[in-house]
């Protein structure tokens, strides 16, 4: 394993720098670590549909990985030159994603956030990991990034679109439904 924090301050970063996994120094606002930073903010919204007790263990079982994959994706980006996703990952999410959908009816309506406290964690979740998609390919602009990354994180947002789904079926037997002809 790598070396361990015995301190978590080091003071290293009061000067607005924060080091990569290469040993390198950047600014905190650059593109990379915006990107791993979503990343991470991502798999830590990710934690808090898995803190709610209503997630099946299908769902739980398959969130789970992907906290691992998205602490490897954040590596990879913190790491320039590191290759850490594999297409393996991608084809898993597809995978579920057709396993979970398979018996949720076809979309007529858009579907708003919502349906229970689960589910609305996952579409947060998911809106997180569309972010952390943008920054990414913002970061492929300018360096080097596998284009794995950036078909992971769209992958996973799909998937958690349909997990949401899944969850608020399972929470309040129901979708929370847009009406534009609503009374407003």
């Amino acid at each position: 394993m790598g070396h361990r924090l015995s301190k978590i301050y080091t003071r290293t970063g009061d000067d607005g720098t924060t080091g990569l996994g290469d040993g390198s120094r950047i600014a905190k606002d650059a593109d990379r670590v915006e990107a791993y930073g979503t990343v991470d903010e991502a798999n830590s919204a990710i934690g808090m549909i898995l803190a709610e007790t209503s997630v099946p263990e299908p769902v739980r079982n398959c969130l789970t990985e992907v906290q691992h994959d998205l602490f490897e994706l954040g590596g990879e980006l913190c790491i320039p030159g590191h290759n850490a996703v594999r297409d393996t990952y991608i084809e898993r999410l597809e995978v579920d994603l057709d396993a979970f959908n398979e018996d949720l009816p076809p979309l007529k309506d858009f579907i708003l956030p919502g349906g229970g406290r689960a589910a609305a964690a996952c579409h947060l979740a998911r809106t997180i990991t569309r972010r952390a998609e943008r920054r990414v390919t913002t970061l492929a602009h300018e360096e080097e990034v596998r284009p794995e990354c950036i078909r992971y994180l769209n992958r996973l947002s799909d998937l958690l679109f349909v997990i949401a789904r899944v969850l608020a079926r399972q929470e309040s037997g129901q979708e929370v439904l847009w009406n534009r002809n609503r009374d407003s």
